[in-house]
């Protein structure tokens, strides 16, 4: 089982961009919710110092709150990809 989660918001592009991500290599991961409004999301801000989603967190390799989708894809595809 795998420690990933994914903080964000249904419907968001570029958290569906990273959902797609996580299931074309077949990761498991946690799904967090967050609430529409930024200043709602305190959760999130104190994992990645910042209100945007989506956010990764994947302790087993010490990322505590990577934020920004086409970094996050970036990560996920040099971690996890072609194994």
């Amino acid at each position: 089982m795998s420690d990933l989660e994914l903080y964000e918001i249904e419907g968001c592009p570029f958290c569906i961009k990273v959902r797609r991500k996580l299931d074309d290599l077949g990761l498991e991961y946690e799904s967090h919710s967050v609430p529409r409004r930024r200043s709602q999301r305190t959760e999130v801000k104190e994992i990645s110092g910042q209100t945007g989603v989506p956010v990764l967190v994947d302790p087993e390799h010490g990322v505590e709150g990577m934020p920004e989708s086409r970094d996050i894809v970036a990560y996920l595809e040099e971690t996890y990809g072609s194994e």
